[in-house]
């Protein structure tokens, strides 16, 4: 039997489903040539531009899934990395708001299991990453470094050192109390040092405070309120995430092989989400929506933590803040296996790019760089 399209139209329609997102391209001639030399047989890339509240470019480039070949259509869930860490801010923030959350509280306070540090460590510090905390190296070598020499001496069930990635495993409950055992890396305060391990604490944090998971916080107090419906905090290993691009890297011998994680704590990383939901994103900064005073809590939110700089920028609530070829911005990068994200915000153009990719062997720094050279350029952007 077969259907036309419009009575399939209304059939997905009448069961609450919708068409996809990026059936529709939206495509600059300049930023479409910059991922030209990305194979269409391999892994790529999702991207978008936003310039006040729109897309004036938005595709995709390879394939969502190898296996299947279906291709990027800018339409695909992806895993964010660690520009996931803002939407762990934005909740702790709105917990802060409702008066659960003293910022400048010692994290002691709501996680007394954590070992004694020798010093308080405020969860505003933990927020701007100088808190003293240090990151994976002092649990497991992974693909981001080796093991640090002071570090736990944490074994795989094989009895081997435990391998952080995709080959040996842990619950969410199991690494926190791997984390309850991390001493501090550093003095608090002292300078910047990146912490996965803080912003993994801050979701742990929130599940205490909230009394349920960042996923179920995030998606009742973010979420849902900017109507990103296809946004979650993926902390389950076998869910299934329709619309998924699924991740690849590439072999020393130019194949590709699957490079997807096993490890689903969030936090540091672990949001899901499709260039759509991070247009609504993006405008919540300029048409703030979420939490009792929205405009009030943007400015927390755009407000950095210390006055501790990270190659000159500072860092506020998951976001670096400084100047991308010297106009004013706010942007992160993600990456972990399978993936490679950046979003970058230009408030006083109201221009955005983003950037999904599912290839981790993937340089993006030069792609980047090229989009930022079209979009920047532009007089009236």
């Amino acid at each position: 039997m077969t259907y036309s399209h419009s009575f399939l139209g209304f059939l997905m329609l009448a069961i609450g489903l919708s068409a996809p997102a990026g059936a529709q391209p939206v495509i600059d001639p300049a930023i479409d040539a910059v991922f030209s030399s990305i194979d269409a047989r391999g892994p790529g890339c999702s991207v978008g531009v936003i310039h006040n509240g729109r897309w004036v470019h938005k595709s995709g480039y390879g394939l969502a899934n190898m296996e299947l070949g279906v291709a990027l259509d800018g339409s695909h869930v992806h895993r964010m990395g660690s520009v996931s860490k803002q939407f762990t801010a934005m909740a702790v923030l709105l917990l802060a708001e409702e008066g659960k959350i003293d910022l400048d509280a010692d994290i002691h306070r709501y996680l007394p299991e954590l070992p004694a540090y020798g010093a308080p460590v405020s969860v505003n510090a933990m927020l701007g990453h100088v808190g003293g905390m240090g990151d994976y190296d002092l649990i497991a070598g992974s693909y981001e470094g080796p093991l640090a020499e002071n570090s736990l001496d944490l074994r795989s069930v094989a009895g081997g050192p435990f391998r952080l990635g995709n080959e040996d495993y842990l619950t969410i409950d199991e690494f926190y109390d791997v984390v309850k055992r991390v001493p501090l890396a550093q003095a608090p305060d002292k300078d910047f040092r990146y912490s996965n391990l803080a912003y993994f604490l801050l979701s742990m944090l929130v599940e205490e405070v909230a009394g349920e998971s960042l996923r179920a916080y995030a998606e009742r107090r973010i979420f849902k309120p900017l109507g990103m419906n296809d946004t979650f905090f993926s902390d389950d290993p076998v869910e299934i995430v329709p619309n998924r691009a699924s991740g690849y890297t590439r072999t020393e011998a130019g194949t590709y092989v699957t490079d997807m994680t096993n490890l689903f704590w969030v936090g540091d990383g672990g949001l899901h989400t499709h260039l759509d939901d991070m247009l609504r994103w993006d405008q919540s900064f300029y048409e703030p929506m979420v939490g009792d005073n929205p405009a009030k809590l943007l400015t927390g939110m755009n407000t950095p933590n210390s006055a501790h700089e990270a190659e000159d920028a500072r860092y506020a609530n998951g976001q670096f803040v400084g100047q991308i070829r010297g106009e004013a911005a706010y942007f992160h990068s993600g990456g972990w296996l399978g993936t490679s994200t950046y979003y970058a915000r230009f408030p006083e153009r109201r221009t955005s790019l983003v950037m999904m990719c599912n290839d981790a062997s993937l340089d993006v720094e030069p792609l980047i760089d090229k989009v930022l050279t079209v979009i920047l350029q532009r007089d009236g952007q």
